[in-house]
């Protein structure tokens, strides 16, 4: 079937109108009828061959969430009519002993992701700036009916991010929570970590968001501009969550750490990141990276979030407004993540 979409033409001219092709429903398969798709800082580094070259048009989009239009004959995980959301994988291998424990995110043989990723048919993934998707069954997640429809689809990637190392490093009561950056990715660390029972602070370039911060369930605000600020907390977090996609001088973010604490990157800048020796050994500080997270995971964090009344920041948009919404990305400027109003493509 063809089905309208916002594609990338290149790497350097807007994103379009288009038509694409989606697959044949096939016997363990859903048709999605996609009703919201967030925006995520990925899309841009991907759409302008930031993270390596892609094959164009591509159409983007890893936040995905609509309703079950059909499903396959062997299909038993959903059915026609159920609220369903897709992240960044579509597909792995399943056989390795990653997917086998339930982190296809880390599949041994690599996975197909939604978007500008190789198909099990050859052809190259699109993603979710379209009206409707085809994906495995296995790749689909239940959407609870409390998480509000028009704002869940961020969770598919900003809150799946965010929420796998918070639970891996076991944030929680007693622990000190530091969240470096507060855009999409950091406020939803900031009210996951809350929600935990960590105590948290941002660490954000200004004050100018401290309020909204302070509001969303930091304990504390710091301005990363301020010299003052990394003597005064020097030693004293358990975790540190970077979500920040640009080079930072990690030196001084470690020495934040207490004894056996980890500094973890989600964020992606295409920059290297270097480290000192003995900023990682003074107090047996560590040094990490954390993806998204499996599809159970994913599962376990949407379930978390309708338990604790979670959900993202978000300013609606339509189709056409999304290469102006790409610009302010990357100015900073919104409050927290962009979601495009797929009935607006039709």
């Amino acid at each position: 079937m063809r089905v309208n979409a916002y594609a990338a033409p290149s790497a350097t001219e807007p994103l379009v109108p288009t038509t694409i092709e989606r697959r044949d429903v096939g016997a363990t398969d859903v048709l999605i009828e996609i009703r919201y798709a967030g925006i995520c800082h990925s899309d841009i580094h991907t759409v302008r061959g930031e993270w390596g070259p892609i094959t164009y048009p591509q159409v983007v989009g890893h936040e995905i969430v609509g309703v079950v239009a059909e499903v396959g004959s062997e299909v038993t995980k959903h059915q026609v009519g159920d609220r369903v959301g897709v992240g960044c994988l579509v597909n792995s291998c399943r056989e390795c002993e990653n997917c086998r424990a339930g982190m296809e995110q880390y599949c041994l043989n690599g996975n197909v992701g939604t978007y500008a990723s190789v198909d099990r048919d050859g052809t190259i993934t699109q993603g979710g700036y379209s009206t409707h998707v085809v994906v495995d069954q296995d790749f689909v997640l239940r959407v609870p009916e409390s998480i509000p429809f028009e704002k869940a689809a961020p969770l598919l990637c900003a809150g799946i991010t965010t929420y796998s190392p918070l639970a891996h490093w076991k944030a929680g009561p007693g622990t000190r929570v530091a969240v470096v950056g507060m855009g999409g990715l950091g406020h939803m660390a900031v009210k996951i970590a809350h929600a935990m029972g960590a105590t948290v602070t941002v660490l954000s370039q200004s004050l100018k968001k401290r309020d909204d911060g302070l509001a969303l369930g930091a304990d504390e605000y710091y301005a990363t501009s301020d010299p003052d600020t990394f003597a005064a907390l020097k030693n004293r977090f358990d975790l540190i969550v970077n979500t920040v996609s640009a080079p930072l001088d990690m030196d001084d973010y470690l020495r934040l750490l207490r004894l056996n604490g980890t500094l973890v990157i989600v964020g992606a800048p295409p920059e290297e990141l270097p480290v000192h020796a003995f900023a990682l050994s003074g107090q047996r500080r560590s040094f990490a990276g954390s993806g998204i997270g499996g599809i159970p995971e994913t599962q376990e964090m949407l379930d978390f979030c309708a338990e604790h009344g979670i959900a993202p920041e978000t300013e609606l948009i339509s189709a056409d407004y999304i290469n102006e919404a790409y610009e302010r990305v990357l100015g900073s400027d919104v409050r927290y993540r962009f979601v495009i109003d797929i009935a607006t493509l039709a």
